[in-house]
């Protein structure tokens, strides 16, 4: 009985190889179109689809595969005695193998907007061949990557075929690759529709790692990237020395580096627990940036994580690994901070593009039953929009200190307080169900004297208690984003201690 494999492919890369090995192995191999040719040209000698079903192919090569000869050759579950005998009535061949990637649909669209282009590569015989050889995976291998081109060459020379085992592997693949297909075609014309939030929604995750556990030993976990992802994405991450990852480390990490994304100034954030613990920053020293975000609270920083936004050198290293630290993130490293660093063996060192462009994304938060989606908190603000609403008036060195505290305080979660100097943070209050037990908080933390420090608010307060417990330690200036029913109140009480107040309109929540 002669063996039949089906190829087309649009992705050629090691078509030619395969198929010639598949050839030797006594397969006849059956092809179409642009397939066809390169086979033809690489010294095979296939046979045309159209030399099988009788049909040419037609409406500029649109229909070709979609035949009963070549699906019933496909689909005929070879188990069973019926479909045997009816494919013999029917003069149909049975197809081993079927090997196929579809149009180049996702790269289209990147490169072009020409709708009928983008729409000319939805590929409509391929999906349906792969979802016919995946269903018959009983009798059928499925076969959507390169990369296993090699593996089921060795499973036919070493067994005669492909074994059960792997057959369902390239189905689950096969399945998985016409669903990535989908997804794309349809958030496409959820895009050409300005749909924001469409209907229905799907999104797509690429399995990078498994991790030893979650949050807690007893969770499971593992990491997923999105397939486009960007290289100053965490996807993108070096990892240069240490142990693993952890969850928590991904977590923190991310966070640390979404908040030093801010600064285009050399800037240092340490975290903990999704929340920065300190931050500084200064106008030509990362060594001196890290100094003032450790100095904002020693005691937490203890086993933090680390991002920075310039090179790290030996100095500084010698510097981070006086204390315990769980992970160190920065654009690079000179060798011989890599030295230094090689010395605390569990410490994960991590690569990864650092700027600070605003880009759109959205960010998905699981509940019960569903998801919520929202735009991530990138808003550009301008400084010029902001009101001064008191009769104090702050002055430049006051409205930078105000910039970096604003900046810090969209970071730290909900209810936030930060108090900060110019170039660094002084205290942190988070997390707090109410905003003025953050501020005492902040104050308890501060590692250095309040006396001369602004202070930022995420949101606005609702009385003025906040105000009174920040003139106590001699706050000169507060910048929140207003819009209580009381902000008169609170304004005017800014105006009895001398403190100036900023109203920025936007409020910067993080739960």
């Amino acid at each position: 009985m002669r063996r039949f494999a089906l190829i087309s492919v649009s992705d050629k890369k090691g078509v030619v190889e395969f198929a010639k090995k598949l050839e030797s192995l006594g397969f006849s191999i059956v092809s179409s179109g642009g397939t066809f040719r390169v086979l033809k040209e690489g010294g095979l000698n296939p046979i045309k689809v159209s030399d099988i079903t009788g049909f040419p192919e037609i409406l500029d090569g649109r229909v070709k595969t979609l035949h009963p000869k070549i699906h019933g050759g496909i689909l005929a579950d070879l188990r069973k005695d019926t479909h045997r005998e009816e494919l013999r009535k029917l003069g149909i061949d049975p197809f081993e193998v079927v090997c196929v990637n579809l149009y180049p649909f996702k790269e289209t669209v990147k490169k072009t907007d020409n709708v009928d282009e983008i729409i000319e590569n939805i590929d409509i015989g391929g999906p349906t061949l792969l979802r016919a050889a995946a269903k018959n995976f009983h009798s059928v291998s499925v076969v959507v990557d390169p990369d296993d081109y090699e593996k089921v060459i060795e499973e036919v020379e070493k067994n005669g075929s492909v074994s059960f085992e792997f057959r369902r592997e390239l189905a689950l693949k096969a399945f998985s690759h016409t669903a990535s297909y989908d997804i794309a075609i349809s958030s496409y014309f959820n895009r050409l529709l300005k749909r924001e939030f469409p209907e229905k929604i799907f999104f797509e995750f690429n399995l990078e790692s498994t991790l030893r556990y979650g949050e807690n030993p007893h969770q499971k976990a593992a990491f997923y990237s999105e397939p486009d992802f960007r290289r100053d994405e965490l996807p993108a991450l070096k990892k240069l020395q240490g142990k693993e990852l952890s969850y928590n480390n991904l977590m923190d990490s991310d966070a640390a580096i979404e908040m030093v994304r801010e600064f285009e100034e050399p800037a240092c954030v340490i975290v903990k627990h999704a929340n920065p613990c300190g931050i500084g920053r200064d106008k030509n020293s990362i060594k001196t940036a890290f100094e003032r975000a450790h100095s904002t609270d020693p005691m937490s920083a203890f086993g933090g994580i680390i991002a920075l936004n310039r090179e790290v050198d030996g100095e500084l290293a010698s510097i981070i690994t006086k204390n315990f630290v769980e992970v160190v993130s920065a654009p690079s490293f000179t060798d011989e901070a890599r030295g230094v660093f090689s010395k605390k063996k569990n410490l994960r060192l991590i690569e990864i593009d650092i700027n600070t462009e605003k880009y759109p994304y959205l960010n998905i938060k699981r509940v019960r039953g569903g998801i919520l989606l929202q735009d991530a908190d990138t808003i550009v603000e301008k400084i010029e929009d902001w009101k001064v609403v008191t009769g104090v008036k702050p002055d430049e060195s006051t409205m930078r200190a105000l910039e970096f505290a604003w900046k810090v305080v969209k970071h730290v979660k909900s209810n936030a307080i930060v108090f900060c100097r110019e170039n660094e943070t002084i205290g942190i209050g988070a997390g707090q169900m109410s905003r003025v037990d953050s501020v005492k908080i902040a104050v308890m933390k501060a590692n250095k004297d309040l006396k001369g420090s602004v202070l930022a608010s995420d949101a606005f307060f609702p009385f003025r208690d906040s105000i009174d417990e920040a003139a106590k330690i001699g706050v000169k200036a507060i910048i929140q984003p207003g819009g209580s029913i009381r902000d008169k109140e609170v304004i005017e009480a800014a105006n009895e201690h001398g403190i100036a107040m900023v109203f920025t309109g936007t409020r910067h929540f993080r739960h």
